[in-house]
């Protein structure tokens, strides 16, 4: 069973930054990939990056890339997401996933409660 609590949300100018964080508590000795994907107001669920377990490989949705990058301490059990360059179309509630492989990642097993990042311009 996998937990995933995810923190560093909050509002932002649009060319600013902010950093997600999503600690998992994970039973069990299995790696799981883990990710984020985002809910804007009015639009459908979105991919936004996923990290394999091992953290050599990564997936950014074109939306994102160039401007947020992934990366996790397995130390820590952490995912993060850097997000630079905010826009205001970055507006969204975003949520941590996981799941056994960075493929079945787009169709989570576990999410987290999700985060609010509300970009001004």
């Amino acid at each position: 069973h996998v937990q995933l609590v995810e923190s560093g949300g909050g509002s932002a100018q649009a060319g600013e930054s902010l950093r997600l964080s999503c600690q998992a508590s994970i039973r069990g000795t299995s790696g799981y990939a883990m990710g984020w994907y985002r809910v804007a107001p009015g639009k459908d669920r979105e991919f936004v990056a996923g990290i394999s377990w091992s953290g050599g490989r990564s997936a950014l949705s074109d939306s994102v890339k160039g401007r947020f990058t992934i990366s996790r301490d397995n130390a820590k059990t952490t995912v993060y997401l850097q997000m630079d360059s905010l826009k205001p179309e970055d507006t969204a509630v975003y949520y941590c996933a996981a799941a056994l492989t960075l493929v079945a990642l787009r169709s989570p097993q576990y999410w987290g409660q999700g985060t609010r990042v509300t970009v001004s311009s």
